[in-house]
């Protein structure tokens, strides 16, 4: 049966994913859009700014522990319900403080409560699409990362510079409770979905491998066993996805956080002047979550099997990473190359990580995603929390002091480039085939 005879809903509720992947991150992108106005009004420094970014690391990292947890207990619904209304009171929150601990705690509990969309969508992911869609689903609702990243340079230095750096805060924080009247309105497990055809419903239960009690945990939205961490951690599967985020979540936090302090400090451009690079860098990376989505599922299609297809995509996106080694000698030239070559790097990024997530619903049942994603989402925030607190905090401080920031720079870039290739060869070591976790 064609997918375009069975109904379309399941792309529905992948738009719903899309936008608030899209306000998670516009939340959490405000702050790096006013690193300078915290600098001049403020008074921080590189090593303030750095404590309060580690601090909503720290927070993230315990959060996604808990959140895969919780999400597999309570269900999409109202776990996803919770986390996104938490998280917009704590981005509204952030207007209430002005010293580096008021911020500390407000990005504390803004980073414990953010952690839950990933795992949230994925394991909606894993409910609302065959095995073979599912890396473009995430392709897709992923990109609202990188257009969250696009809004916030274009929105918020406008604001703070018309209205107040508070205004950022209290504006962007409240998109979230827009986006809940939608979720109520128009979410459910497929099961018990309304308004799904019965033709849906049996593609997205298509795949071979599913079990009846997987189908039954999609129909009453119980998770079945209780399944601990300690035993979720004896499967290499869960390993290969964790050292995997491990080594490249910090990546993208870097990009996140630093972006425009690079372009300020090295091209001397402030306030909204930073908008349009950082735009296209997240633009460019809209274009590599879905494109990073649709590359295996070409590959599926003619015929690779899954955890091939899988594996030669996040192969040729840890290659796409490796030109970004010399965007500062790209920079030298024309600031713009440096921009397209730092862009590309995004992009490749966004291709992978729309694959990694996809390898939990590869390697493990629905009523585990959450969970896996979770440890693994927190082995990603820790290692954002090691090269934050133990590389880019006494870099930064050290060769700002000396004058020599481009040095801190050069040394980022080269730890960017060579990151997703270690990690690919790790994960290919743990789970060479991606062999489907057996927990019943």
């Amino acid at each position: 049966m064609s997918t375009a005879t069975i109904g379309k809903y399941r792309w529905t509720i992948c738009s719903l994913l899309f936008f608030a992947t899209t306000i998670n991150y516009l939340d959490r992108a405000v702050i790096s859009l006013l690193k300078s106005t915290f600098t001049t009004e403020l008074h921080w420094n590189d090593g303030d700014y750095a404590n309060v970014e580690i601090a909503f690391k720290i927070a993230y990292a315990i959060g996604l522990l808990g959140a895969g947890r919780l999400i597999d207990k309570l269900g999409t619904r109202i776990g996803y319900a919770l986390a996104t209304t938490i998280w917009s009171l704590a981005a509204v929150g952030h207007a209430l403080v002005s010293t580096v601990s008021g911020f500390g705690i407000a990005r504390s509990i803004l980073g414990v409560s953010e952690a839950g969309n990933f795992p949230a969508a994925i394991k909606t992911v894993a409910e609302w699409f065959p095995k073979k869609e599912r890396a473009l689903a995430t392709g897709i609702f992923n990109s609202g990362a990188n257009v969250g990243a696009i809004l916030a340079p274009l929105t918020v230095p406008w604001m703070a510079k018309h209205w107040s750096w508070q205004s950022a805060f209290i504006i962007t924080g409240s998109f979230g409770f827009i986006w809940l009247i939608f979720w109520f309105m128009m979410y459910e497990v497929p099961a018990r979905h309304k308004k799904l055809s019965a033709g849906e419903l049996n593609y997205i239960n298509s795949d071979p491998t599913e079990t009846v009690s997987e189908v039954a945990a999609d129909t009453t939205g119980d998770t079945g066993q209780k399944l601990s961490w300690w035993r979720l951690l004896g499967f290499r599967q869960t390993w290969a996805f964790s050292i995997g985020k491990l080594l490249t979540d910090p990546i993208w936090w870097f990009y996140l956080f630093w972006l425009p302090d690079f372009l300020e400090s090295q091209y001397g451009l402030k306030g909204t002047q930073v908008s349009m690079p950082v735009a296209l860098v997240y633009t460019m990376s809209t274009v590599g979550s879905v494109w990073g989505g649709w590359l295996p599922l070409s590959f599926i299609n003619k015929g690779m099997p899954v955890f091939k297809a899988r594996k030669t995509a996040m192969f040729i996106y840890a290659l796409l990473v490796l030109p970004i080694i010399f965007a500062q000698v790209a920079g030298g030239v024309n600031m713009w190359l440096a921009v397209i070559v730092i862009g590309i790097a995004a992009s490749a990024h966004q291709a992978w990580s729309a694959n990694i997530f996809t390898t939990v619903s590869d390697m493990f049942p629905k009523k585990a995603t959450g969970s896996v994603t979770g440890i693994g989402g927190m082995a990603g925030a820790l290692g954002g929390i090691l090269l934050s607190a133990l590389v880019q905090k006494n870099l930064f401080v050290h060769y700002r002091s000396i004058h020599k920031i481009e040095i801190a720079y050069y040394i980022m870039f080269a730890v960017c480039g060579g990151a997703y290739l270690l990690a690919w060869l790790i994960m290919h070591l743990l789970a060479p085939k991606m062999t489907k976790v057996q927990l019943d």
